[in-house]
This record gives C-alpha cells, sequence and structure tokens, in this order.
C-alpha cells in the first residue's frame, strides 16, 4: 500500500470512530441497578467501578469545567447524586482549587454503599462525606441544599424521569451539572470491550480485600461480564446533547441558564457530555 493510500485510510479511520451510531436511543436495564441484583454483588460492581474510575481518571478533564460552574454560583456544597461507591470525587476534590476543603462534597445514592462512603471519607481527611439513607434522584431531600452533581447516571432514567431530575432541580432554585463518559459511538462501545478486561487487573488493588471478589471476578467472572454488559447498555441509553437540549425545553425553567456540550476526555474520540445548569440570580455572568 502506497504512503499516500495509507494516509487516506487512517483520515478515514480518525474520522469515523467519534461518528455517533445512526440509532434511536434504547432504554434496556443496567443489572446493577435492578432492585433484586444482589446487594453485596451490587457494591462489589460499584467498588470496581470506583477504582476503574480512580485510576483511568475519566472525569479529570473536566475539573477547569466544574469549577468554573462552581466559581460561577458561588456554591461551596456539592450534593452527589447516584455516588455508586464514590465516583470520580477523591480525584475531583483534589482538582477544586487543588483543596478539597475548599468544598464541603456529599455522597448520595438510592443503595448507598456506606461502607465505600466510609473509605473515601477517610481517605479525603473527611473532606468528603455522605448521607446514610436512601436518596431518591427524582426528589432530592430539602436538606440536601448545594450544587448537584451526576456523573454517568442520568443514562439510567428514561425521558420522563430525567426530566423531572432537572425539574426538581429547578423548583429547588438549585444549580445541577450532569456528566457522561459513555456515548452512542463505535469508539465508546468499543472502549467497554477493553473495560471488560480492567477487573482482571484492577482487583487485587481493590480494598478492603475480599475472597468473594476474587470468586466473582477470576472463576465465575461475574464482575467483569456485568460491567461489561451494563457498559454497553449505558452507551445505548446515554443521552447525546440533541436530546439534553430536548429534555431541559419541556421545562418550567424561565429563570435558568443552561450549558449543553461536548468536553475533550482523556481517551482520544471520547468526549465527556455535560449539561449544566443553575437560576440566572445565583450570577451575573454565564461561565
Amino acid at each position: 500500500m502506497s504512503a499516500q493510500a495509507r494516509a487516506s485510510l487512517e483520515r478515514i479511520v480518525s474520522d469515523c470512530l467519534p461518528l455517533r451510531i445512526a440509532m434511536r436511543r434504547i432504554q434496556f436495564i443496567e443489572l446493577h441497578e435492578q432492585p433484586w441484583f444482589p446487594t453485596t454483588l451490587r457494591n462489589e460492581i460499584t467498588d470496581a467501578l470506583q477504582c476503574g474510575s480512580e485510576i483511568l481518571k475519566a472525569y479529570a478533564p473536566i475539573s477547569g469545567l466544574l469549577q468554573r460552574a462552581l466559581n460561577a454560583t458561588r456554591s461551596r456544597l456539592i450534593v452527589d447524586v447516584c455516588s455508586g461507591s464514590g465516583g470520580p470525587w477523591l480525584d475531583l476534590a483534589r482538582k477544586l482549587r487543588g483543596d478539597a476543603a475548599a468544598y464541603r462534597i456529599c455522597l448520595t445514592d438510592k443503595f448507598p454503599n456506606l461502607a465505600a462512603f466510609e473509605n473515601i471519607k477517610a481517605a479525603s481527611a473527611e473532606g468528603i462525606d455522605f448521607y446514610r439513607n436512601s436518596v431518591d434522584a427524582l426528589k432530592i431531600p430539602v436538606e440536601l441544599d448545594g450544587f448537584r452533581t451526576m456523573f454517568s447516571s442520568l443514562h439510567h432514567f428514561r425521558p420522563a424521569q430525567a426530566r423531572a431530575i432537572l425539574q426538581n432541580a429547578v423548583d429547588a432554585r438549585q444549580c445541577i451539572g450532569i456528566f457522561e463518559i459513555t456515548s452512542r459511538s463505535i469508539s465508546a462501545i468499543g472502549m467497554m470491550f477493553l473495560w471488560f478486561l480492567t477487573p482482571f487487573v484492577f482487583t487485587p488493588f481493590i480494598r478492603p480485600f475480599l475472597w468473594s471478589r476474587l470468586l466473582y471476578t477470576y472463576v465465575l467472572s461475574i464482575i467483569p461480564l456485568v460491567l461489561l454488559f451494563d457498559g454497553l447498555v449505558s452507551c445505548l441509553r446515554t443521552y447525546q446533547t440533541r436530546e439534553l437540549r430536548e429534555l431541559i425545553d419541556g421545562l418550567a425553567a424561565p429563570e435558568y441558564w443552561w450549558e449543553i456540550g461536548e468536553h475533550p476526555g482523556n481517551f482520544g474520540s471520547l468526549a465527556v457530555i455535560y449539561l449544566i445548569g443553575y437560576p440566572r440570580e445565583r450570577t451575573s455572568a454565564g461561565l
């Protein structure tokens, strides 16, 4: 193959990787979020997700975007919704002005993994705290008054539910930031097959040590298979930027300012899709 032909082929492949798959959003279920899924196994799944998040730092590129949003809204309390085992907060907290103590961060979840939350709290020198009770993303308790964040979780919800999550923030006059690393793209779906391999590498580093974690990873391989299935489902039901705009178009939010876009990510063509909204009275300047 000539150098010119090879260069042309490389351009074609490069151009095709980020393309969105020409298909409608599909609302399959993710196994580990189902009420019937065993709690112990769910916690080990979210622990694996947490470990992968810490090592890969997939959301590190949006730290500046989040910082600007917090500055613009003068927010100092962050209420993270659908936190799993802590999400990207250990790394992000360090990047916000280089000091986790500059903000109070509260983790919440419908199925709170309290042991994981305790570990995150200790690792952050108590800069990150958590809410012990179950928190429904569609109806955040009034006492959790702060900038709401959701990482890799809006896609769990059907459009009516996703709109209700946004409307709940609007009704409470709270700021909200939504961030998704998955997408309906060839590159994102391909990355899920690599993601399937990560538990085989990361599991020995997950604490606390559990024999069951080794069993479900290396012998029965339930954790890697669930991560693969749920990862593929996450890609297929992630909202694209156009669909996020459709969600906010249906809100009763005349005094809210919204920004929707894609921020360059750590992994080549994989961008972080984001939506940020806050009441205009919280700031006189945009992001």
